[in-house]
Parts: C-alpha cells; sequence; structure tokens
C-alpha cells in the first residue's frame, strides 16, 4: 500500500522534470540555434521484500543535437553550419560553442556573437576585421576576404557525440570533452547569408503537454486512491 503510493509520487517528480523541458522548449522555439531538451527516464528496481518494486527516476536531461531548419537572411554577417559542427565563442567563463551564427562586429572591430561573445578562429583566437573594408565574403572553410585581403578565418569544432552538453545562455554549450577543430570540409561548412533556426517542434511539444498532463492526472488519482486505501484500512483495523 506505500509502496503503491511512492511509486505514485516518483511519477509525479519525473513529470514535473518534463514539464519544465517542455516550457523551457516552447519557450525557445524562436531562438537562433538553440537545441531543445530532452529527458531521459530509467526505472529504479529495489526489493524490500518477497516482490520487486519498480519506481520511476527523476529523470536526466540532455540536449538534442538534431540540427533546425536553415533559413536565408541574405546578411553578410549571418552563418548557418552544415554538417555537424559548432561555432566557438569566448564567454565571460571562458569557450563555449553554439549553432547561433548570427554574428556582429564589435566597435573594437571584433567579430561578436549577438550577445556580445568574440567569435573565434581555429586557434581561439579572435577575429578582427576592418570596419571600411567592406562587405566580407565568408567562404565554406570559414576564410574571411574583405576585397582582396584574407582577414580571418572562423573556427568550427566538432564535439563529441558522447559529450554532455551544459547550457550557457540559451544557445550556447559547453562539452565534458574537449572540442576539435575541424579540418575537413567535405560534410561540414559554413553556409554564408543564412541562420540556423531552433530546432523545436512545436506540434510535438504541444503532443508531449498533452502526454504529461495526463499521465499526471492519472497518477494524481493513484495517490489519492493509495491514500483512501490507506485511510480505509486505519479506520477498519482500529475498530473505528
Amino acid at each position: 500500500m506505500e509502496s503503491s503510493l511512492y511509486v505514485s509520487l516518483s511519477g509525479q517528480v519525473s513529470m514535473e522534470r518534463r514539464l519544465n523541458t517542455i516550457a523551457r522548449n516552447v519557450a525557445n522555439m524562436n531562438t537562433a540555434g538553440y537545441r531543445a531538451d530532452e529527458v531521459k527516464f530509467d526505472s529504479l528496481v529495489t526489493s524490500p521484500g518477497r516482490d520487486k518494486i519498480a519506481f520511476a527516476s527523476e529523470g536526466a536531461t540532455y540536449i538534442s543535437r538534431q540540427a533546425g531548419a536553415i533559413e536565408q537572411t541574405g546578411n553578410a554577417l549571418d552563418v548557418a553550419i552544415s554538417g555537424e559542427g559548432w561555432l566557438a565563442m569566448r564567454t565571460g567563463n571562458g569557450v563555449a560553442y553554439t549553432r547561433d551564427g548570427r554574428m556582429q562586429l564589435g566597435v573594437d572591430g571584433v567579430l561578436r556573437s549577438v550577445t556580445g561573445n568574440a567569435i573565434l578562429d581555429a586557434g581561439e583566437a579572435e577575429i578582427a576585421l576592418d570596419p571600411l573594408g567592406g562587405r566580407p565574403t565568408i567562404g565554406k572553410d570559414g576564410t574571411i576576404m574583405q576585397g582582396n585581403r584574407r582577414v580571418g578565418v572562423i573556427g568550427l569544432f566538432s564535439i563529441d557525440p558522447q559529450a554532455k552538453l551544459s547550457r550557457v545562455g540559451n544557445s550556447g554549450v559547453v562539452p565534458d570533452r574537449p572540442a576539435e577543430p575541424i579540418l575537413d570540409f567535405v560534410n561540414n561548412g559554413i553556409e554564408q547569408g543564412y541562420v540556423e533556426g531552433s530546432n523545436v517542434n512545436p506540434i510535438m511539444e504541444i503532443s508531449k503537454l498533452i502526454e504529461v498532463t495526463r499521465t499526471f492526472d492519472s497518477t494524481n488519482s493513484a495517490v489519492q486512491g493509495a491514500e483512501d486505501v490507506r485511510r480505509r484500512a486505519i479506520r477498519e483495523l482500529g475498530g473505528g
């Protein structure tokens, strides 16, 4: 009787985690380069007595690696990434990586993200453009040209598929394993004048929300049922 109550409560805790990720995803469905949060659930099995009891885990949140849709902007400082690469940017807490390719020139001529972080080359150095040098041209390998002069190369980095990603802002991530510069641009590259959108699927998120709501209602009914049984047992065993 008590076990059924705890199992139902564990289910509610896991659904709350799932609801939080859905809310975050929906809030960032129009954020460039945003990768959706997903939750992986496991069953925790315990054997306090003769029968095994399976509890729902709280859930492990991870960041989806699926790419978002590409939109043409025509802006010379907008770039989208083809393949699995990431742009590197220097933040106040070190180097982070992003798929948000909306860039701008700082007052110092340094190429920066829309949040003001310096975009880095393959050696993690800042890239400076000539504000008066004319419209830049960015090649697939990240080479930046102004007129006939090469002024820098945008770094493109690969992140180990097994690396765990932590968020920095909305579109930035920090892996728990070192990222490596990409040197082969056959399957990876940069497309100038495009931006990658969020990979959130609004229809799927709505479907998940409906599913979570129904499951939460079901577990809530189970909790209430277990509590009613407990009260009845106390009343009957107590002779009341």
